[in-house]
């Protein structure tokens, strides 16, 4: 129970039954406005990968899926996907996307090594989104671009939900600030990664913190990615500043992909050279796959932001432990 947030006299606005109309509201407005702006299709996607396709996103490299074996395939292995990021682009050669055109999907995902808390849970789920580009727009104008697009959706989806419920203010400021993961370090250089993110998130309301995986002059890293599918210097996270809880929420982690250089060049500073005979990585080197700008959304993340809630299990249904539940209850914090 020691990360669970009980703000002072908390209440939620909502009972659980307007909560799930809230949550339809909000799932259904951000998500059109999101397709509509980033010329999007809806498409189905895979719950689980064969671990050998290397589709699966390796998220730090030390998380477990979960997995099981598939009785009339003699019980051979298959992974729950952590995220999507490596399908996506497989998905848009195979659809026959053109360039300028792209895709989202609803994902879920379990992720079992996940420390709860008023944020995090073992159940993810999201909005996973990829777009066609060409090699010439591998750059920061083409990422700054699409991240003030998806913000615009963000802004919009709130301004639509304050109509909709009166005790909604809107607190998003007008445009999003843009911070490179060293510039950060350098502006707060006695803090951890995460308490420069709760000070920049605080001081600017919304920020884009950018170049997340390698390796910052401290020596350290901002956070961890996989190697083969963000290019590290052209991704990033969309943090805003949530007062209800006081703290720094990521709503979403994108990035262009890597090409075939990037690729060979984060394979070789992770040490996991061998994935380059895996399927997608194989692909990508002897550029068979698009290139591609591509992210996640968190659903649950956005509803509970909007709707204000002090927990994310008052928008979603999963499995927590019963002192936080308790403690949760006693406090006004109704999970599902």
């Amino acid at each position: 129970m020691k990360n669970l947030i009980i703000p002072e006299n908390y209440k939620s606005e909502l009972n659980l039954h307007d909560t799930q109309v809230a949550i339809k509201t909000v799932k259904d407005f951000f998500q059109q406005s999101l397709a509509g702006r980033l010329n999007l299709l809806r498409v189905s996607a895979p719950l689980f990968v064969k671990p050998e396709s290397g589709l699966n996103d390796n998220l730090n490299g030390v998380e477990r899926p979960v997995s099981f074996g598939i009785k009339e395939l003699e019980d051979a292995p298959a992974e729950i996907v952590h995220s999507l990021a490596k399908w996506k682009r497989f998905a848009l050669k195979k659809y026959g996307f053109s360039q300028g055109e792209g895709l989202y999907t609803d994902m879920s995902a379990i992720r079992r090594d996940e420390d709860t808390d008023n944020i995090h849970s073992i159940y993810v789920d999201q909005w996973d989104w990829e777009k066609i580009i060409s090699k010439e727009d591998r750059n920061m104008d083409t990422l700054k671009d699409v991240v003030r697009t998806v913000y615009k959706a963000l802004k919009k989806t709130e301004k639509y939900m304050a109509i909709q419920y009166d005790y909604i203010e809107e607190i998003l400021p007008k445009e999003i600030f843009f911070i490179t993961s060293q510039e950060l370090e350098d502006m707060y250089p006695d803090c951890t990664p995460k308490e420069r993110e709760y000070k920049i998130a605080k001081l600017k309301g919304a920020v884009f913190i950018m170049q997340i995986g390698g390796i910052l002059s401290s020596g350290e890293r901002h956070d961890g990615r996989a190697p083969d599918y963000d290019d590290w210097e052209l991704n990033g996270d969309i943090i805003v500043y949530y007062p209800v809880l006081d703290i720094a929420l990521e709503l979403s982690s994108m990035g262009i992909r890597v090409d075939e250089d990037s690729l060979k060049k984060q394979l070789e500073l992770a040490g996991c050279q061998e994935r380059a005979g895996l399927p997608f990585q194989k692909a990508i080197l002897e550029k068979e796959l698009p290139y591609t700008i591509g992210g996640g959304i968190g659903q649950s993340r956005i509803c509970m932001f909007y709707l204000r809630k002090a927990h994310i299990g008052e928008v979603q249904a999963s499995i927590w432990p019963e002192d936080v539940t308790c403690a949760a209850l006693e406090n006004g914090i109704q999970l599902l």
